[in-house]
């Protein structure tokens, strides 16, 4: 399926960047969603689109992040040392399965309302998070580090599967899984981490996407032309909503998301 060049995907796009500006969430966890709920986009096409609209429009904020020296990239390493063999290995193994069109939508959708809940969750759970990870005293817990760079690269797998199939995960679900590992990083650094490892990952899965089929080329473009403005301007915003306002608000939403697509 090919789109034609739509203004309300470049309206669409626009208002889900103004919501990536504002709350650094939002691109795969409400971009899939919309394009399969509201505009009837199959969800492998939705999915394969996303996935390298995600990269392109990520690729700012992580080059702003290494400039402000707001990336551990030595996480990012190990992190990409799981997630792009992973997301490759994902790609292969739905190549060589060929789902037909029936099963490939059914397979996207469950992922996709799983990773929308598990999203949700880690959304309104992280303050909680953050409490868990720290002892009476103020002190924290932390993993011992001979297994830090074995479970960094093992939270790299389950994140680049679930996001080349789903095209969600590198988010909200990378951000905690850091929190929860290296609970002694600054809130800047887990962001930008994050943001900078999601990069390559979106790209590689995209580019994969893109061999299987599943990239709709003009649709992306509709999006961008909206979404590049959006995330700008909401990124300006961003300092002036509170975020206790608007972390439940974007959780119930997604919590609605899911469950609407596990009934798709």
């Amino acid at each position: 399926m090919v789109a034609k060049m739509d203004w309300m995907y470049t309206l669409s796009g626009f208002l889900v960047g103004l919501i990536i500006g504002v709350t650094g969430v939002g691109g795969g966890s409400l971009m899939t969603p919309l394009l399969v709920l509201v505009f009837g986009v199959s969800p492998a096409t939705a999915v394969g689109t996303d996935l390298l609209y995600a990269s392109l429009t990520k690729s700012l904020g992580g080059w702003v992040h290494g400039k402000r020296g707001s990336v551990d990239w030595k996480v990012v390493g190990l992190l990409a040392l799981g997630s792009l063999p992973a997301a490759v290995i994902t790609i292969a193994l739905l190549k060589y399965l060929q789902l037909d069109e029936k099963t490939l939508r059914g397979l996207v959708t469950s992922v996709l309302s799983v990773a929308l809940l598990l999203t949700a969750a880690a959304l309104l759970l992280k303050e909680q998070i953050k409490k868990i990870a720290r002892r009476k005293d103020g002190t924290v817990y932390e993993l011992h580090h001979r297994y830090l760079p074995a479970a960094t690269i093992a939270t790299g797998v389950v994140v680049g599967v679930l996001v080349t199939i789903s095209s969600v995960g590198a988010g909200v679900l990378g951000t905690v899984a850091l929190l929860f590992l290296y609970p002694r990083m600054p809130a800047v650094k887990v962001v930008g981490t994050d943001i900078v490892h999601a990069v390559p990952l979106t790209a590689l899965a995209g580019m994969g996407h893109m061999a299987l089929g599943t990239v709709d080329l003009v649709l992306l473009g509709s999006l961008l032309l909206g979404s590049l403005p959006g995330i700008y301007i909401g990124s300006h915003l961003g300092a002036r909503v509170p975020e206790k306002v608007l972390r439940p608000l974007l959780a119930t939403m997604l919590l609605i998301i899911g469950a609407r697509m596990a009934l798709h």
